[in-house]
């Protein structure tokens, strides 16, 4: 790349910086002072009229500075060499708070309200989805002589308890076979590969505990299938408040933040944005329309995966303007997404 559109990134740059910051449209003469371009106003104008032509910057009143496009968000975020790194008393508060947990639950609540803190946008933080999870472990403890309880867990912290009636009281021994029969088909499976499992066990079981087996496998089975409604946890949707002029007709956003809050009630738009996220340690940037969303075009998504040992639990990130701190809330969606990975995996 030339010298000159280095310099004129500088000045791209140093717009997106000043708009962020203030929300006012930026001039020449602002830039020249508060940054050191190294050239004289006159250059920089003519680099804003360069930037203005390409689309990466606009004027949105007569007479006045400039303001970042999309376009040019875009090219900010695309020259951003590495994700910056929070500082290690950053970094050890996120660990200490998110250590606290007591469990599934509340590490995500953690989370999500965490996000929210650390970048005065809106978090978003996805329940781990079950097809990506393995069986971790299954207790089976017996109630009463025809009851048992079913205690499912994942290696994604999730933790599900069922009733079984049985129907006829079982002894001991049988109840012993039982457990090592559906320990052995679950034990470090995929949810969806365990369903199978779990289904064929009642053909094999013996006759006398095969109804047993049906009624057990039956429950699983329900536990096991992935629930087609995901879940999301939100956070800070009070912060859209704090960047209302953001929203309002005269910033140039299509829509409003009517239109936005209620694409967050309906979560399908943002589990969508979630799933198309899940790759832990890549954080991907959607600016204005590239959420390909009506409701929320003039806002900005970042997001990424969380998990553990090559696995992807679930997606997370943040809502906001477009004006937002993108290195900062790059860093912070990272390393949330870091250390909640690290808090599920390690329970």
């Amino acid at each position: 790349m030339s010298s000159t559109e280095d310099r004129r990134f500088e000045v791209l740059r140093a717009i997106v910086a000043d708009f962020v910051s203030t929300q006012e449209p930026v001039g020449s003469k602002a830039l020249v002072d508060r940054h050191n371009l190294g050239v004289s106003s006159a250059t920089v104008r003519n680099d804003m009229a360069v930037l203005e032509a390409e689309g990466y910057i606009t004027q949105p009143h007569t007479s006045s500075g400039r303001v970042p496009t999309d376009k040019g968000y875009r090219q900010f975020v695309d020259r951003l060499s590495s994700i910056k790194p929070l500082s290690q008393a950053e970094r050890r508060g996120i660990a200490q708070f998110l250590d606290g947990a007591v469990d599934l639950d509340d590490v995500l609540r953690r989370a999500v309200r965490l996000l929210a803190q650390l970048t005065h946008q809106v978090a978003v933080v996805q329940y781990p989805t079950l097809n990506a999870s393995s069986v971790r472990h299954l207790e089976v403890v017996q109630l009463t002589p025809a009851r048992l309880l079913l205690v499912l867990i994942t290696d994604s912290g999730r933790v599900d308890q069922r009733i079984v009636e049985l129907g006829d009281v079982i002894t001991d021994d049988d109840l012993a076979a039982l457990r090592d029969m559906f320990v052995g088909a679950l034990a470090d499976k995929k949810l969806t590969d365990a369903s199978t499992a779990v289904a064929e066990l009642p053909d094999t079981a013996p006759t006398h505990l095969r109804n047993a087996v049906l009624r057990v496998a039956t429950i699983l089975i329900e536990t096991l299938v992935d629930d087609p409604q995901e879940r999301l946890l939100l956070g800070g949707t009070a912060n859209l408040t704090r960047n209302v002029q953001d929203f309002a007709p005269g910033a140039g956003f299509p829509g409003s933040l009517r239109s936005v809050l209620e694409a967050l009630e309906e979560q399908v738009v943002m589990l969508r944005l979630l799933e198309s996220a899940h790759d832990n340690g890549r954080v991907l940037v959607r600016i204005g329309e590239e959420t390909n969303v009506e409701e929320i075009r003039g806002t900005s998504v970042v997001t990424t995966g969380y998990g553990a040992a090559g696995t992807t639990f679930g997606g997370m990130g943040v809502l906001g303007p477009t004006r937002m701190d993108y290195p900062g809330t790059m860093a912070a969606v990272a390393a949330v997404a870091r250390y909640v990975g690290e808090a599920i995996a390690g329970r």
